[in-house]
């Protein structure tokens, strides 16, 4: 067997290592991915949205400036009244409900009365016979009268006795008593028509003012007494309120009487009616003091009459340093004096519009409070309020977490 000629195993060094190039492409990749993920963490930070407050944009009364303290109370009627019978009876007929409005003396519900009316009747006919018997006793007393003439005439005569005379001066005396008495009959008769009539009238339930009922107590087939104490039985009616006495009752407290006075203006704003302020006075202070609150009542009445307005509505006063004008009583758009920035010589604010901080130019006016009125923006919309000293205009950003 031949040797195998190892003299072809062996390196030639003269050739150049091929690993060089191939460490030069390495180099130049891992470069490129550093380049590339530079540039990525780049764009991921420009997308990232800023965390900023906001607080929305929202309305304000230029009154508000001017109040030297608020109070709040209920709106309360001071002329009320439970409508009852002094009759005791069965409601027969009830001729309103809830919202009704009134006038004085205005029957507004009916007890059964035939009873009643019966010997109302029954009254006026006795007064008719009285009538008719005063009619009768005057006609005997004018022929007493008559015949008591000619008989002296004739007794001057020596025509008839002194006994004759006697007895026409007598029926003379008994036909004036007659006719007293029966004018005194008429006027028992005419006392006892009116009794009845007054009970007649009892019956009868009348509104005492005018005004609106309120609540209704009673049912047709009720049964009525005057002050309600038998079993199955009604008191009041009725609850009538004059809307024209409506006036607010508002707890002061004791150590703030001295910034109310009587004459002293007014904004009454109600739960119910959000948007409106009713300009107001103060038209008493109670001189009572409440020892368990230590607050003082004070009745504040409406300047202006508005059908919105009801008995025992929650109200809020502001008791004003001075009177305001109508302008004044009108709300206006407010944001916060930390949003507002000045740049270049303008003042504006950042509002948050899909999910970027847009600029918007306003025009400054009245503060009120930690608000300052502005135009440019709108009530709901949200303005930015820290950090404002690294916001851009168009910059992405996003309200923080409540």
């Amino acid at each position: 067997m031949n040797k195998p000629d190892l003299s072809q195993l062996t390196i030639d060094r003269t050739i150049a290592p091929a690993a060089r190039p191939r460490r030069r492409l390495w180099a130049w990749l891992v470069g490129a991915a550093l380049v590339l993920a530079a540039g990525i963490a780049g764009l991921a930070g420009f997308g990232t949205a800023q965390t900023v407050e906001t607080a929305p944009v929202t309305t304000a009364y230029p009154s508000q400036a001017v109040t030297a303290l608020n109070a709040t109370g209920y709106v309360v009627a001071q002329r009320k009244a439970s409508v009852a019978s002094k009759a005791t009876g069965r409601l027969e007929w009830l001729g309103v409900m809830e919202g009704s409005r009134v006038k004085k003396d205005e029957v507004i519900a009916r007890l059964e009365n035939r009873d009643v009316a019966a010997q109302r009747e029954q009254a006026a006919a006795n007064v008719r016979v009285a009538a008719a018997n005063i009619e009768q006793a005057r006609a005997e007393f004018r022929d007493a009268e008559s015949n008591l003439n000619r008989s002296r005439e004739l007794a001057e005569k020596k025509y008839i006795s002194g006994s004759a005379l006697d007895a026409a001066v007598a029926r003379f005396d008994k036909a004036q008593a007659a006719v007293r008495s029966s004018e005194a009959s008429l006027g028992v008769a005419q006392a006892n028509l009116k009794v009845a009539e007054v009970a007649f009238d009892q019956t009868l339930i009348r509104a005492p003012f005018d005004g609106i009922v309120l609540t209704k107590s009673a049912n047709v087939g009720d049964n009525i007494t005057p002050f309600s104490q038998a079993a199955d039985t009604k008191g009041a009616v009725v609850t009538i309120a004059d809307m024209d006495t409506l006036e607010v009752e508002a707890d002061v407290a004791e150590s703030s009487l001295g910034k109310i006075r009587v004459g002293q203006p007014c904004e009454i704003q109600l739960d119910a009616v959000p948007d409106h302020r009713f300009p107001g006075v103060v038209n008493r202070i109670v001189p009572t003091v409440d020892r368990a609150k230590a607050t003082v009542l004070v009745k504040i009445r409406f300047l202006e009459r508005d059908g919105r307005v009801l008995p025992d509505m929650s109200a809020k006063v502001a008791f004003l340093e001075r009177e305001v004008s109508a302008a004044e009583r009108q709300s206006v758009t407010v944001v916060p004096k930390q949003a507002i920035v000045e740049r270049s010589g303008e003042k504006a604010v950042f509002v948050l519009t899909d999910g970027r901080a847009v600029r918007t130019r306003i025009e400054a006016g009245l503060t009120i409070g930690d608000a300052v009125q502005a135009s440019g923006v709108k009530p709901g919309d949200r303005v930015i309020v820290k950090p404002l000293d690294r916001i851009s205009d168009g910059e992405r950003v996003k309200a923080a977490a409540k």
